[in-house]
């Protein structure tokens, strides 16, 4: 038996008194559930007995599951045996939201359709994250980030001609999903405020659909121009100067001075303040027109100086820049430091784990950092007991694999 650690859900949070049954596996889902969490919802997260969920087993085996699904309680229940779905039927109707991310149709396969959920609670609001939505030739489909960040066409515009299109480093297609999916939630929960006597709502999450969506003029600039938009490495094709440089001392920095008002800024950091009235430069149309020429001047002047020289210039003249932080130098920055950007999460084997800060901030709103993400079933004596489940009959449903 695990033992639980101390967990109290913040109290002042704008969700705070919303209950969210998290069942989604990986990462998705699970991070829309944590993201309202960390608004002050009480976060419920369910596991098979087994502990199949992969998130568990991705590098860095542990850590990854720890921060992604913190502040959550964990559960165990096998909702595909008998037993198993009617406890969880008496779950559903404690709480406000179920999270989900099971390949269409296979909650219906296991009795759990959306008609049984309602009878359980009529007021429950669902969230369906997929790959590509409740309806479609491609409903089926499995999906992971790298699907979606290529079928959006967004994998396209990364890299540049040479490489061919790439992914990053990052399951960025997940993470995407995950902020549209606890918007949605929380979209909803705003609908219910407004109509308290609404039916329970579904919410279909395509998250194909939701990697398109920041893609906002691609669609319009294809038919209006017939320009499929493709990959230019660090330069930005709708806007001059933006683009990424190496420094004499071999960092990597970006500078945008794309306005006129900022790029007259920057011909002045680089003590050339003739470029910005010469006729190739004294505008964006011009300067995208000569960019190669433009961008050879600006790489020359990064190359010829340190990367502080070049900072402390652009930082006189008011020019937007960043070095390209590794973590380590996220770690190490004042800026994030002064903010604590990064909060530790308390942790009982590594007592505690540097994430990201609850974002945004609010007024009123200074929670306690989170703890990490539960061990498996940590919390189920808590959850079934609430439900009225005796001890012994707990111990019955662990040993017949139920939970």
């Amino acid at each position: 038996m695990t033992h639980s650690q101390p967990y109290t859900p913040a109290a002042s949070g704008p969700l705070s008194g919303i209950r969210i049954l998290d069942m989604a596996t990986v990462l998705a889902a699970p991070f829309s559930a944590t993201l309202c969490g960390d608004m002050g919802a009480e976060v419920i997260k369910l596991e098979l007995p087994d502990g199949s969920d992969s998130l568990r087993t991705l590098a860095p085996v542990d850590l990854f599951w720890k921060v992604t699904n913190r502040g959550k309680k964990g559960i165990t229940l096998d909702v595909r045996k008998p037993e198993g779905k009617a406890l969880f039927l008496k779950l559903v109707a404690t709480v406000d939201v179920l999270v989900e991310n099971f390949r269409t149709g296979t909650l219906d396969k296991w009795g759990l359709d959306i008609a049984t959920l309602h009878a359980a609670n009529p007021k429950l609001i669902v969230l369906r994250l997929t790959g590509f939505g409740q309806t479609g030739p491609y409903a089926a489909r499995p999906g992971f980030a790298r699907i979606f960040e290529a079928m959006s066409g967004f994998a396209n515009l990364t890299g540049d001609m040479q490489s061919g299109p790439q992914h990053m480093n990052y399951p960025l297609g997940d993470v995407v999903s995950g902020l549209f999916g606890a918007f949605s939630i929380a979209s909803a929960i705003a609908q219910r405020a407004l109509h308290p006597q609404q039916h329970g709502v579904e919410i279909d999450l395509s998250a194909t659909e939701a990697m398109l969506r920041l893609l906002d003029p691609l669609a319009a600039e294809y038919e209006s121009e017939g320009v499929s938009r493709q990959r230019a490495g660090n330069r930005a094709t709708y806007t001059a100067p933006s683009n990424m440089y190496r420094t004499g001392d071999g960092a990597y920095i970006t500078v945008v001075g794309s306005t006129a008002i900022i790029f007259r800024r920057l011909c002045n950091a680089m003590q050339r303040p003739e470029l910005a009235d010469d006729e190739r430069f004294c505008s964006n149309p011009a300067r995208m027109k000569h960019v190669d020429e433009l961008d050879g001047i600006i790489a020359q002047w990064c190359l010829a100086h340190s990367y502080a020289a070049i900072a402390n210039a652009l930082e006189e003249h008011g020019v937007p820049f960043s070095k390209i932080y590794s973590i380590a130098d996220v770690v190490a920055d004042p800026h994030y430091q002064s903010r604590q950007a990064l909060i530790r999460l308390p942790d009982p084997e590594h007592g505690s784990l540097p994430a990201p800060c609850i974002v945004p901030r609010m007024t009123g709103f200074e929670p306690a950092p989170p703890r990490t993400g539960p061990a498996l079933g940590e919390h189920n004596e808590e959850i079934l007991s609430s439900l009225g489940v005796p001890g012994n009959e707990i111990d019955r449903l662990r040993s017949a694999g139920v939970i």
